[in-house]
């Protein structure tokens, strides 16, 4: 299992959320999804380690900014 944190940029109510995890959790091998609405911070965990490219561009999908990853 791998689990990588993003943060997110743009943001600004719940439907912001549910719109990120809906977008993300379709991604392949992604098993889990969490995403605070306070901090912009995306938690990603996956069965194995995921291109970050594409984590970026399922946010990207939903309409918000990656800021950074780790």
């Amino acid at each position: 299992m791998s689990t990588a944190t993003y943060t997110v940029k743009g943001m600004t109510c719940g439907h912001c959320v549910s719109s990120v995890k809906e977008e993300v959790s379709e991604v392949d091998g992604v098993t889990n999804v969490e995403v605070d609405l306070a901090t912009g911070l995306l938690t990603v965990d996956s069965e194995s380690s995921i291109e970050p490219a594409k984590i970026v561009a399922a946010v990207e999908e939903a309409g918000y900014e990656v800021a950074n990853q780790s």
